[in-house]
This record gives C-alpha cells, sequence and structure tokens, in this order.
C-alpha cells in the first residue's frame, strides 16, 4: 500500500542507499510484476503490461544495473527462476525482439547495449548448466509447512523446466559466446540513467541510449576473459563424455590466464576465481597429456599421470625422488598416486608390489621432513624389511636432504627418523646397515650414536654395535662370543627338548656369567611359577626347566598343541627327580593342555571327552596339597569345562561343600549348573536363579576390595595374551543362561531408556537394592563382548541377534541393528520364505525396526512396516507418507503395501501434491484384485504374507 500511495520514485531511491543495495528487492519487485490476476468471472488472467507492472520491473533491472550486472552476485542471491525472468526483461528493454534466436544475430551490427544483453544471457545460461552438474547437499527441511512446503516445490519444478531448455539451447549460447569472442570492440551494459532514458518517451532517447557511449563502458579485453573462462568451464563439463573437449576447455583457460597476467585480476564488471582458474587448469593438463616432449615437461602432475597411464613407473619414482628435495607435490596427491598402485596392485599385478613400497617410502621421508606423522602403510609394509628394502630406503634418505644446505630442524628430523627406525628393529644386520651408513654417521654426533648402542644394548645383551661403519656385516672376524651368538639364535628357534638341553649343555660350557633364560623377552613364565623356578640352585637346571616351561606355554598360546605335550612331558620328567612342588605344577599344566587338546579337537565336532579327563577335572578341583602355586585360569577352566559337558550332576550334588566355600569358581560353576538344570521350571524352581544374581551383583558391586584399572573402574573382562579366550565353545544353555542374567542386570538401570530383551530373562529378579553400587558401565560392556562371543559360536541364533540388535538401537547406531532384526527373521524363516516367527518379531521389535528406518529417513518403509504390527499403525504411517525427503526408493516400495487405507491415502496424498505418476503408481497397487475386501481371510492373509516376504527380502538385500 505504501509502495502505491507514496511516490515510486523516492522508494525506489531510498533502495539504493544501502551499500550493497539489498538483492532480494529484485524478487520482490519480479514477483510483484509477475503476479497474475483475476477477471471479473474470477478467471486467472496473465499480469496486465500496465504502468505498475513496468515500474516495478524498470526497479528490478536499476538493483541489478546497480550491482553492475555482476552474475557472481546475481548468482548467489537470487533463484534460477528469478534469474531468468531479470535477464528476459533485460533481453526486452535492450530491443532484442522475444523468440528471435541469438545465434542468427551478428553481434557485430547490434548497438552495444544489445549486444551486451545477449552475452549476459547466454554467459548465465552456460554458467547455470555448469552449476547445475555440481553436487548439492540437501537443507533438512524445517517443520512442514503446507503452503511453504508448495512453494518450494513449484520453485523446483520451475527450475528442472527452465534448465531443460537451457541444456536444449546449449549448442546455439556456445557458438553466441564463440562469436563474441571476434569481435574485439568494447561494449555497453545499462547503467541507472541509461534505464531511465529507455523509460522515457521513445523519441527522446534514441539519439543517446542507442550510440556507442551510452551505459557503463566494458573493453573488449575484459570480455574475452570472462567469456573465455566461462567457454572453458562448459567445455570441461562437456569432457566427461567427449574428452577431445579437454582440449578446447584447456585453450580457453590458458587464455583467460593470459589475460588476467596482462590486463591484472580487478575488474569494474566481474571477477574471476584465480585458484579455481589454476585448478581448472591443471586438471585440464593431466588430462590432456600427450607423448610430446613440451607437453610432458609441463608439470610433475602431467608427467606423473602419463607414467601411470604408461606403465613407466621408474620415470614417476624419479620424479618423486627429486620432488623429495623441493617439496612441492602436496600430500594429498602423493597419497592418491599411492592408493592408485595399490588397487592395480589388489587387481592381481604382483610386479606393482615394489613399485608401491618405494612410493610409499618416498612419501614416508617426505613426511618425515614436514614434521608430519609417519603413515601406517609404511609401518605394514616394513613389518618384514630385507637388504634390497632397507638399501632403497637409505637411498631415498640421502637424496632427500642436502647436508650443506638443509636446516638444522630437517637435520634433527632425518636422524630421528633413522635412530627410531634402528630401534624398532630385532635383525642386527639390519641395523649394521643403518648404523654404518654415511647420512646416519654425519647426522648423529658421536655421544648420540653412543647412546643409541648403550640403549640396543639394554633391549637385548647380544648387541654389541661397533661406533665405526666397517664395509659389510659379514667382515666382523668370528669369534667366541660370535659363536655364543649362534648357539643363542638356534636356542631361541629350537623346539625340540632334547635339542634344547643338548645347547645349553654347550652354552654353560663357554661360560658361566650368563642367565640364558633371559635371552629372549618373548619367554614369559607367570610370576607363581617363576619364583619357585628361579629359585633352582644348578644354574643349567634352572635354565632348562623356565626355557622348556615358557616355550611350552609359548606353543600352547598359539595352538601347537603336539610341541606344547613334547616340552611338557621332558619338563615334568627332570623336575620329577628334585622337586614335588614343581611336578604338581607341570601336572596341572598338562591337565589344561589336554582340555584344550580335546576342545580344539574331537570336542569342536561334539564328541564327548574321555572319562578319564573329566576325571583329571574334578581331581584338580578337590585338591589340597599345600604350597603348590596355581594358575586362575586353570579353576575357570576346569569348571567352564565341566558346564561345557553337561556335568551339572556332580557340580550341583557331588562336589565336595568344603570345596564349594572355598573355590569361588566352584560356587559359581554350581549356581550356574543348578539354574541351567531347572530351565525351564516352574516359580518355585527360581531360588537357584536367584542366589547365582546375588552372587553376580556382589562380583558387579564396585566395593575397595576390588581391583580397579588405570581409569578406576571395575573391571569384569579380564585380558589375557593368550588367544584362546576362555574356552572353544560354550554349552548354548549355558551361554543363553549367562548372557540372560547379564542382560536383565543391564536393563535393571532407572536411567535406561530402551531395554534389551533375552530369552529367560523373566526368571531373574527385577531389582537390586543398592542400585548405586553397581558399575552398570562394566555391565554394558560384559553384554556387548558376551553376544559377540556368543554369534561367532552360533551365528543363526536368532535370539543372539535380537539381543544385538537392541543393544545397537540402545546405542543409536540404527543401520547396524536394522542389519540385525532383519538377519534374525532369516534364519528363522528360510531367508523370508517362511512366516517370521511372532515370538522373533514382536510388537516391541517391529516398533524399534519403525524407528530406525524413521531416523534413517527411510520414510515408506516406516509405513509398510505399520503393516507388520498386530494393530496397523495409522497414525504413524500417515504421518511417515507426509515426508517429501526420504531416502528410500519411495513409490517403488507400493507394491509390497497391503493395507488398502494405507494406499487410499497415497492416492490422496499424490492427488493433492500434483504427483500424477506417483498417483498413478498407488492406483495401481489399491486395484490388484487380491486386495479386495470381499475376499476370503485366507485370500487377504496370504496376499499380506506375500509381500511381506518380498519387502523383507527387499529390505535384507539393502541392509546385508
Amino acid at each position: 500500500g505504501l509502495f502505491f500511495q507514496k511516490s515510486t520514485k523516492v522508494l525506489a531511491w531510498l533502495c539504493f542507499f544501502a551499500d550493497p543495495p539489498p538483492v532480494q528487492l529484485i524478487v520482490q519487485f519480479l514477483e510483484q510484476a509477475s503476479k497474475p490476476s483475476v477477471n471479473e468471472q474470477n478467471q486467472v488472467q496473465p499480469p496486465p503490461d500496465n504502468k505498475r507492472n513496468r515500474i516495478l520491473k524498470l526497479l528490478a533491472l536499476k538493483v541489478a544495473a546497480h550491482l553492475k550486472w555482476d552474475l557472481d552476485v546475481l548468482e548467489k542471491s537470487l533463484s534460477v527462476p528469478v534469474l531468468n525472468m531479470l535477464l528476459n526483461e533485460l533481453l526486452c528493454i535492450s530491443k532484442v525482439p522475444p523468440g528471435t534466436k541469438h545465434v542468427d544475430v551478428d553481434l557485430s551490427s547490434l548497438p552495444p547495449t544489445t549486444a551486451m544483453a545477449i552475452l549476459l544471457y547466454n554467459r548465465w545460461a552456460i554458467r547455470t548448466i555448469v552449476q547445475s552438474s555440481f553436487p548439492v547437499k540437501q537443507v533438512k527441511p524445517g517443520p512442514p509447512q503446507l503452503n511453504v512446503m508448495n512453494h518450494i516445490q513449484q520453485e523446483k519444478e520451475l527450475t528442472e523446466n527452465i534448465l531443460k531448455v537451457l541444456k536444449e539451447q546449449a549448442a546455439d549460447s556456445i557458438l553466441v559466446l564463440e562469436g563474441a569472442l571476434k569481435l574485439n570492440k568494447d561494449l555497453y551494459v545499462h547503467t541507472i540513467r541509461t534505464l531511465d532514458l529507455l523509460a522515457m518517451e521513445p523519441g527522446m532517447v534514441n539519439g543517446e541510449t542507442e550510440s556507442s557511449t551510452a551505459g557503463l563502458k566494458i573493453s573488449a579485453e575484459e570480455i574475452q576473459c570472462q567469456v573465455c573462462y566461462d567457454l572453458g568451464a562448459i567445455y570441461f563439463q562437456q569432457g566427461s563424455t567427449n574428452a577431445a573437449v579437454h582440449e578446447k576447455a584447456k585453450e580457453k583457460f590458458f587464455k583467460t590466464k593470459e589475460l588476467i597476467a596482462k590486463n591484472g585480476s580487478s575488474s569494474l564488471h566481474f571477477t574471476i576465481d584465480e585458484e579455481r582458474l589454476a585448478g581448472y587448469c591443471q586438471a585440464c593438463e593431466v588430462l590432456t597429456s600427450s607423448s610430446d616432449d613440451a607437453s610432458q615437461q609441463a608439470t610433475p602432475y602431467s608427467q606423473i599421470h602419463s607414467c601411470l597411464k604408461s606403465g613407466k613407473y621408474q620415470v614417476g619414482l624419479k620424479i618423486f625422488l627429486e620432488d623429495n628435495l623441493t617439496l612441492s607435490l602436496p600430500e594429498q596427491f602423493r597419497q592418491s598416486v599411492l592408493r592408485e598402485l595399490f588397487q592395480k596392485a589388489q587387481q592381481g599385478d604382483e610386479a606393482l608390489d615394489e613399485v608401491c613400497f618405494k612410493v610409499c617410502v618416498c612419501n614416508t621421508i617426505c613426511d618425515v621432513l614436514q614434521g608430519r606423522i609417519i603413515d601406517i602403510q609404511f609401518c605394514q609394509l616394513f613389518l618384514k624389511p630385507s637388504k634390497e628394502k632397507i638399501d632403497f630406503l637409505l637411498e631415498v634418505c640421502s637424496g632427500s636432504i642436502n647436508l650443506e644446505n638443509a636446516s638444522e630442524e630437517l637435520k634433527r628430523r632425518m636422524a630421528a627418523f633413522l635412530k627410531n627406525l634402528c630401534l624398532g628393529m630385532e635383525d642386527l644386520q639390519f641395523v649394521f646397515m643403518i648404523s654404518s651408513h654415511e647420512l646416519f654417521i654425519k647426522l648423529l654426533k658421536d655421544d648420540e650414536r653412543k647412546l643409541l648402542i648403550d640403549q640396543m644394548r639394554k633391549r637385548s645383551p647380544l648387541i654389541n654395535l661397533c661406533t665405526k661403519p666397517v664395509t659389510s656385516f659379514y667382515d666382523i672376524p668370528a669369534s667366541a662370543s660370535v659363536n655364543i651368538g649362534q648357539l643363542e639364535h638356534q636356542l631361541i628357534l629350537s623346539v625340540d627338548p632334547w635339542r634344547i638341553r643338548q645347547i645349553l649343555i654347550e652354552l654353560h660350557g663357554m661360560t658361566s656369567e650368563r642367565q640364558f633364560w633371559t635371552i629372549s623377552n618373548k619367554w614369559e613364565v607367570p610370576n607363581v611359577y617363576g619364583n619357585v623356578i628361579l629359585g633352582i640352585k644348578d644354574s643349567l637346571t634352572r635354565d632348562l626347566v623356565y626355557i622348556l616351561m615358557a616355550k611350552g606355554l609359548h606353543c600352547c598360546a598359539i595352538k601347537d598343541f603336539v610341541h606344547a605335550k613334547q616340552l611338557f612331558a621332558a619338563c615334568l620328567e627332570l623336575v620329577t627327580e628334585f622337586s614335588p612342588k614343581l611336578r604338581q605344577v607341570m601336572l596341572n599344566e598338562m591337565l589344561l593342555l589336554d582340555i584344550y587338546t580335546h576342545e580344539a579337537g574331537p570336542g569342536a565336532s561334539g564328541e564327548r571327552p574321555p572319562s578319564d579327563l573329566i576325571s583329571r577335572v574334578r581331581g584338580y578341583l578337590e585338591m589340597r596339597v599345600p604350597d603348590i602355586p596355581l594358575r586362575q585360569v586353570i579353576a575357570e577352566e576346569c569348571v567352564a569345562f565341566l558346564l561345557n559337558w553337561c556335568e551339572n550332576e556332580y557340580l550341583t550334588m557331588q562336589v565336595p561343600l568344603p570345596l564349594v566355600q572355598t573355590n569361588p569358581y566352584v560356587k559359581l560353576g554350581q549356581l550356574l549348573a543348578a539354574t541351567c538344570k531347572e530351565l525351564p521350571g516352574p516359580k518355585e524352581s527360581r531360588r537357584t536363579a536367584k542366589d547365582l544374581w546375588e552372587v553376580v551383583v556382589q562380583i558387579c558391586s564396585v566395593s575397595n576390595q576390588h581391583k580397579r584399572g588405570n581409569d578406576g573402574r571395575v573391571s569384569l573382562i579380564k585380558h589375557r595374551e593368550s588367544t584362546l579366550g576362555i574356552m572353544y565353545r560354550y554349552e548354548p544353555l549355558v551361554l543363553t543362561t549367562i548372557l540372560s542374567l547379564f542382560v536383565k542386570l543391564h536393563n535393571v538401570r532407572e536411567d535406561i531408556v530402551n531395554d534389551i530383551a533375552a530369552e529367560h530373562i523373566s526368571i531373574w529378579p527385577s531389582s537390586i537394592p543398592n542400585l548405586q553400587s553397581v558399575d552398570f558401565e562394566a555391565v554394558a560392556i560384559t553384554v556387548k563382548e558376551l553376544v559377540s562371543y556368543a554369534l561367532t559360536i552360533n551365528a543363526n541364533n536368532h535370539f543372539w541377534l535380537i539381543i544385538q540388535a537392541d543393544i545397537y538401537f540402545a546405542t543409536n547406531q540404527y543401520s547396524a541393528a536394522l542389519h540385525y532384526y532383519l538377519q534374525a527373521g532369516a534364519v528363522c524363516s528360510d531367508f523370508f520364505n517362511k512366516m517370521v516367527p511372532p515370538d522373533v518379531y514382536t510388537d516391541q521389535v517391529i516398533k524399534r525396526m519403525i524407528k530406525c528406518c524413521s531416523l534413517l529417513n527411510c520414510h515408506t518403509q516406516v509405513a509398510i512396516l505399520c503393516q507388520f504390527l498386530r494393530e496397523v499403525d495409522y497414525k504413524t504411517a500417515f504421518k511417515a507418507l507426509q515426508e517429501q525427503n526420504s531416502h528410500d526408493a519411495m513409490d517403488s516400495y507400493y507394491e509390497y503395501i497391503w493395507d488398502v487405507t494405507i494406499l487410499e491415502y497415497l492416492t490422496y496424498l499424490h492427488h493433492k501434491r500434483g504427483e500424477t505418476d506417483k498417483r498413478q503408481i498407488a492406483i495401481k497397487a489399491i486395484g490388484q484384485t487380491e486386495l479386495n475386501a470381499s475376499n476370503p481371510e485366507e485370500v487377504l492373509q496370504l496376499a499380506a504374507q506375500r509381500r511381506k516376504k518380498k519387502f523383507l527380502q527387499a529390505m535384507a538385500k539393502l541392509y546385508f
């Protein structure tokens, strides 16, 4: 109202006091001018061509003129439809006849402002095409508002229609701009003054506005620079489908570069992003590289790219080596080349393994010199060093640093790298190769080298490096120390007990000063045994007993049970002669070895252990020999062994009472066996479950008596060096009971939001008297570890799969949760070919699947899953279908909907939005005869079951 009640000129000039003026005024002016009118018969008419609308369009053009028609500014602030309307108004006011093909017009014969208007329009056209090819991040919509959503949808459709037209006319626009490069004359663009003159009577303006001096002057060089850049961009975009066009793009971009260098980058009319231009030029060089010597010498990028294509990897390596001195190649480019080589090597080209290593070494030395962290790939490739690898590494190090000109910082970094490399190696030959190299000697001072040698000596008493280099490692003369070293090396490698005894006798004959049980840091004996063994007075016997036991334990840990048995048998025979205590220790260890051997062999296929082994296990638990050092793990494994082989009768009825009172593992095993024995049972049989619950709660409670980890928490899960874990297998009922107990303990937390479901969970108490004392964080970790282990035992147990899914759901990992919910249904229904049992897909599970899909923005899946509930949740389904930003297949899922009400709502929704194609899909789905409400109940159920099967199979393929 204010706009037309007051002077339009006053309001227009007020708009330009802001600097820069509000570009959104263009939107407001053009929207008002293009608003349709309604006649007396309430019919919508096109906007009338009256004075009001002409003034509004003129004001929009004046705002653009004030911005000097800078397309960068206009494109950032205006949508494609608005800018299209603005430039069409510019063409109209510049006397370009509507409907005229610009390619048919001779620009040189037109007035300067008219030619410039055509150039502006066609420049914008190809810039818009290029911009539309870039990926755009979707903006998350706010609360849905119908009028806003309709406006956004209309603007989106209008933009798509305009883009379609622009792409059809792209070839004409390119020809117009190519013709503009031949003009070689200055042009003029409309200013506020010329627009005012054009709005006056035609007879008063013809002479001035069509002359060569009217408007803002744009020099020929500026025009050529901007047109070349825009043409280069469109050619580069077309090069993705036609590689030859990249040559044209290269020509235009380099011409732009020349013009900027000649005239400077500042201009009144436009600005060019020089960083983007440099990127375009660099990309064009790589994409258009040829075998021509001149083009090959352009940049290292094109040379390396050419080497990768032609397979001349040695030339590429030379470029990397040379660049280690100049450090001009970016880290990202180096890593991308290495990734490409790794991909080729993984495809079967074994010859590339060496090239990958060499490029990785070049990159690593570059990282070292620039103070970056060494990449993990170098560490992996250098796990097994060789003489050739060390030689190449030292060659790269020497070639990457000029000691005469290098800064102290570079020298310090290289020295630290070589020093750490020596400290990380175990092979003395390789250490000597590095420490005797010329570069190493120059970088490290004498005292630093001596300190390094001392550190190496502390790590192993074998290392005896000289501080002066020699020509070869093999030139060291043989001596008594060398012979001792060779025997020690054999001692480390041997697993033959008689050979070990012979080597130790020879070593003790050569020297009596050494303790040979210390020569390898891999020989570890538990402290409870070590104290007894090291108390043996005879040094030869002490070394032999320690080494035999250490090697036997190591073989057991790596599952080499044959050698472990030989070593333990030899050790048992030895200690029987002088130490009853160590004899019982070895008998205990051999019992544990026999348990492991059975579980890894016959037990893995379900064969019961021999009665002799079961008797020995019982004998160990009942043993009452005083002062015998015992390992905790043996008692644990014995109880677990009895539980796994269902020796519940012994654990519950026959085990001696003093043993239960003194051995906590037996007490825990007894309670667990009693609980498993009574499952499933009546309520009165839950007394043992309650006893087991109280014991576990006490174990999980935080108290001063518990040992805490470094972070202050009670640790329920013990990590052992042994790779065996606690057992190879678990009786399913035992594992289910343990898992059920910990899940229930996890669920009793007051702050728990999402319960975890488990089998037999109802047998446990529902509350804990002292809730604050329980370390629930440790309980949660235990549940995760237990279910992960359970699934390694049986990956097809649907109850365990549901627990794993619930854990992921509770920790907001919705995609993983869906994976396990679907897997649980698949394993118990022959991949959904049969109906999923209702005790697997309960309403709670379905609701959690619905929430997962909703939070993953898969709203059509939500609507389909709402049908799976015992009572269809129409409210959630309708709300989900209203969402337009869905990440699933949307209308292609309609064939899986069997609820007619949902299909009818879809039909209404698509009709309301004007989505004809999707509405037809919904109508086709609802028109299937098997969904007719008059059909018998059996037919309707069969139709629903068939759609359930297909939908769940489609979901499984998506998430598996």
